[in-house]
């Protein structure tokens, strides 16, 4: 027996399991569901499998006015069923055989008990199964690896990773998002089976990537996926009919045991990197960004040495946000979010230029070049690049040698930045004005264009304070130097008065 509230059980789900279980079918919450309750966490998703039939299930909906949801999924004995507008997936029991294809089964057969059912699953933790009785159904002892924090397959790990390579990518996304550490049967298997990666497609390990980013231990998780050799692997994409090879993520090997100068980083170049993913909040952007930020380190015209021997990298952060920006590419990843990536790596360094330097209002003129770059579109979205950057940066120093005083320099400058670039228009909507007072100002509706991007530029440089009146002001002003008719402010009040 498991202890677990079930009142608060989602109500379709206990519908459904209910019902099935009152027509005589056995029914099982499975899957993630099960090691959250056994972790005593309330479950977000619940995953329902059943000896009923996909057409018995769909047939039991139908009398109990459930509506069903036809999905390709009822090839592989999956039905939806929506109770009280709320979809519950329900698995008939089954077993599988792989053949060639990396990920999906060649056969698929309905078993008769949730043992079998289980037996196909990928590890321990994910073959469990619980009753509305509360029967724990554990054949694997999942539950037992779930309290020692251990990943391990159902059964040899050769056979679970040549069936489906996918599973090798989800043992690192467990690890990154539970913490665990994969047993080493599983390791010696991944290497052995690397071979079987270049059949998944693109879009199946991007997303097992991103879960592996984002995890809680994503740092344990990146690890693994490169120490046994799948971030050096290829997928493949489809195009114009045809399969093409993709690379994964070679670029991020070199720095495994790369040397650093002892007087900066206390880590080689992969273990630094690992401290700065670590050390930011679980946003892809972000994640992505500390992954990459020294990728550039020891390439071709960068890696060198000062006097003392010490390895130095100058120009890391350019050649950094090239190699990020051909590597997200391949990922098809969207263009803004590629561009985000690539300006925070390429913008790093500045950062500790201008932080360490002894000229803090200079920065102003950084902030007005991204301004004026196109690259962010409203103000809002310009004071979140710079305060994503001071993120990044932070957590480069807390990978390196930090301190109490470069920490609390960085996080004085970071908000000096963000400070700066709240107040620093973008693009004219960002200006406080009013169309139709400008408009009148100006006698012309046409001008208003004209002027407003020359008022943008003005406020930008300081020039000009960006408000309403100060605003009305330099329109009549620049309205007469264009012999404007207007330019006398006609029916406007001074709202200081």
């Amino acid at each position: 027996m498991v202890l677990f509230d079930w009142q608060v059980l989602p109500r379709a789900v206990s519908a459904v399991l209910q019902q099935l279980s009152q027509h005589g079918y056995k029914a099982y919450i499975v899957g993630g569901a099960v090691r959250d309750i056994c972790a005593g966490r309330q479950p977000q998703d619940y995953d329902i499998a059943t000896n009923a039939r996909p057409e018995a299930v769909a047939s039991l909906a139908g009398k109990l006015g459930w509506r069903v949801v036809e999905q390709l999924g009822r090839n592989f004995g999956v039905v939806v069923v929506v109770v009280d507008r709320q979809p519950v997936e329900v698995a008939t029991f089954r077993g599988e055989r792989y053949g060639e294809d990396s990920h999906r089964p060649t056969a698929v057969w309905y078993a008769e008990t949730i043992e079998e059912d289980l037996a196909r699953r990928d590890f321990t933790i994910n073959a469990m199964a619980l009753s509305i009785t509360g029967e724990l159904v554990d054949p694997f002892g999942g539950r037992e690896d779930f309290a020692a924090g251990i990943i391990r397959t159902v059964g040899d790990p050769n056979q679970r990773f040549a069936e489906d390579a996918l599973r090798m990518f989800r043992a690192c996304r467990f690890v990154a998002q539970l913490g665990f550490r994969l047993d080493s049967a599983a390791q010696r298997a991944i290497k052995a089976n690397l071979g079987r990666v270049a059949g998944l497609s693109l879009a199946r390990v991007r997303d097992e990537l991103e879960k592996t980013l984002l995890g809680q231990y994503s740092d344990r998780g990146l690890d693994l996926l490169v120490k046994t050799g799948l971030a050096g692997a290829s997928c493949r994409r489809k195009q114009s009919g045809q399969y093409q090879a993709v690379p994964i993520l070679p670029e991020l090997e070199h720095l495994v045991d790369l040397p650093q100068n002892p007087q900066f980083h206390r880590y080689d170049g992969w273990q630094h990197t690992l401290a700065a993913v670590r050390a930011v909040p679980p946003d892809l952007t972000l994640r992505w960004a500390a992954l990459l930020h020294d990728v550039g380190k020891e390439m071709p015209h960068v890696r060198g040495f000062n006097e003392f021997g010490q390895p130095t990298d100058h120009g890391h952060d350019r050649v950094g946000a090239q190699m990020a920006d051909a590597l997200l590419t391949r990922l098809e990843y969207p263009l803004r979010f590629r561009q985000r990536i690539v300006w925070l790596i390429s913008q790093h360094m500045r950062f500790f230029a201008y932080c360490n330097g002894n000229n803090w209002p200079s920065a102003k003129r950084w902030v007005r070049q991204t301004a004026r770059q196109g690259f962010c579109r409203q103000r809002a979205e310009l004071a979140e690049a710079f305060e994503q950057l001071g993120t990044l940066c932070l957590a480069d120093v807390i990978g390196s040698q930090p301190n109490d005083a470069a920490l609390n320099r960085a996080k004085e400058f970071k908000d000096y930045l963000v400070e700066i670039a709240r107040n620093m228009p973008v693009h004219t909507s960002d200006l406080d004005y009013d169309a139709g007072e400008i408009a009148s100002v100006l006698g012309s509706p046409e001008l208003v264009g004209r002027f407003l991007q020359i008022c943008l530029q003005r406020v930008q440089d300081g020039n000009l304070a960006n408000e309403r009146w100060e605003i009305i002001e330099a329109a009549a002003r620049w309205g007469r130097r264009q012999g404007s008719k207007a330019g006398d402010r006609q029916g406007l009040q001074d709202p200081k008065k």
